[in-house]
């Protein structure tokens, strides 16, 4: 067979283990139905084509038709070299070649591009697939590279729910997913850099791929899932954080899982733990009390705050919050926005202002504070719950992020507490909440009462301080 694959296919193969080829060459007589691995020609009868109608019946469960429409336009846009067979050398994006289907070398070539490509190998593939169907043109706009993105994130969703790899997060207990998908796609646009004409050449999508390697990723995993090609060392990227401890059925998360996806690589390492819901204003009530009891003594934490205009932006704490009069926190914090725009704002090193907690003070500012300085922070919620604002005069000092809210000072309509990193060790006399251990003659009186029956002095009684209520 190697006589006869284009010098083209044979560099494309040679990226791959010998083990893995055969898997790679299989996938054409697979999709055929003709199952097996070997992928050899003489098994593969000439003028055989990949249609469309059986890519689809391959892929149906696992992404939109949209974007299985694009891969297969982006398939017949491939030049196997002059070697191919006559049902596999179409014109490159024309609609001759959609007609003919693919051939056997195009999927190879398609395969090696997409899996172990380089970012300008991977560039016109992207450009094939943002085409509006069978147009053959050398650039495409913005707007069409948000379409295809939208098709990809899409697929990525559909992927996580169909093979079960949710990390115990639940979709239909959160936000709108097509909301989300459009969200992380304006996202990822925004890095693109068009020409002046507002068009993208294969440079440009080169250039962006380069710089955003989420586009890699994802297309990765939506080929590998879609076409079921697995390789050795290659297990499957996990893309959402694992999810524990939520009271899912009394819950309305202001998480997509597309933000989500977004939002856990920002994270510095060591917030790999679980994420755990600390605080929500509908199974907590609106109390800054309460809040703060969720947000102290638990490690990292990421803060979701929606207004009342529906605008959705927060903080990430890396450390756990303390409630005291000073700043606190590293350069390691961030703000962001998740809607109308998705966005994250890290330090910018003009100031120490990560974070503020404080309460019941007098003669300083009461409520949490992130970025900026008293009275003009990047995030704050007054300590009189339901009260904040976001002032950024033209940014905050802190992380350079604008105003965050629909307008300056805001009303609030919910709020959400992520624990997102591994809790801190309790101090001695503390359980792992933080919260006082109890004597075990308070834990248990029957023990107390046993000792004062066997007349045993109780040198404890009275010294101790009387227990505070831990439930308040």
């Amino acid at each position: 067979m190697g006589n006869t694959e284009s010098v083209v296919v044979q560099k494309r193969l040679a990226r791959f283990r010998p083990e893995e080829r055969p898997v790679v060459e299989g996938v054409f007589g697979r999709l055929q139905g003709g199952g097996g691995l070997s992928g050899a020609s003489e098994k593969t009868p000439p003028g055989k084509s990949l249609t469309l109608e059986l890519l689809r019946a391959s892929m149906c469960s696992l992404a939109p038709d949209s974007m299985i429409g694009r891969l297969h336009r982006c398939m017949c846009s491939i030049d196997p070299g002059p070697t191919a067979a006559p049902a596999a050398s179409g014109k490159t994006g024309g609609v001759s070649a959609a007609a003919s289907g693919v051939g056997r070398e195009q999927l190879v070539i398609f395969l090696a591009d997409a899996l172990r490509g380089t970012a300008e190998e991977r560039a016109p593939l992207v450009m094939a697939m943002s085409r509006s169907g069978a147009q053959a043109a050398t650039v495409v706009t913005r707007e069409q590279v948000v379409e295809f993105l939208q098709d990809l994130i899409s697929a990525v969703v559909q992927i996580l729910v169909h093979r079960g790899r949710l990390q115990g997060w639940k979709p239909e207990r959160m936000g709108d997913c097509s909301t989300g998908v459009k969200l992380l796609a304006e996202q990822m646009c925004s890095e693109l850099k068009p020409g002046d004409e507002g068009c993208c050449d294969t440079s440009c999508l080169e250039d962006w791929i380069f710089r955003v390697p989420h586009v890699s990723l994802y297309l990765e995993m939506l080929v590998a899932e879609g076409l079921n090609v697995s390789l050795s060392g290659r297990p499957a990227p996990t893309l959402l954080p694992p999810c524990r401890e939520t009271p899912w059925t009394e819950l309305r998360c202001l998480l997509h899982l597309p933000t989500l996806m977004f939002l856990a690589p920002q994270l510095p390492d060591g917030c790999g733990a679980p994420w755990r819901l600390v605080f929500s204003t509908q199974l907590h009530g609106e109390s800054f009390s309460r809040m703060v009891s969720g947000l102290t003594k638990r490690g990292p934490t990421l803060l979701l705050v929606k207004d009342s205009q529906g605008n959705v932006f927060g903080g990430f704490a890396s450390h756990s919050w303390e409630v005291k009069p000073q700043f606190q926190g590293d350069s390691r914090c961030f703000l962001f926005t998740m809607s109308p725009r998705l966005r994250v704002y890290t330090a910018t090193g003009y100031n120490q202002h990560f974070m503020y907690l404080n309460q019941n003070q007098q003669t300083m500012p009461n409520g949490l504070g992130m970025g900026g300085q008293h009275g003009y922070f990047g995030l704050w919620l007054d300590s009189d719950f339901g009260r904040g604002h976001s002032r950024a005069r033209p940014r905050c000092t802190t992380y350079g992020s604008p105003q965050l809210s629909g307008e300056e000072e805001f009303t609030l309509d919910s709020v959400e507490v992520w624990a997102v990193g591994k809790p801190p060790e309790p101090e001695e006399g503390e359980d792992v909440e933080g919260r006082k251990k109890k004597s075990v003659l308070d834990a248990d009186p029957e023990v107390q009462a046993m000792m004062e029956m066997t007349g045993k002095t109780l040198h404890s009684q009275g010294l101790r301080e009387p227990e505070e209520d831990q439930d308040q």
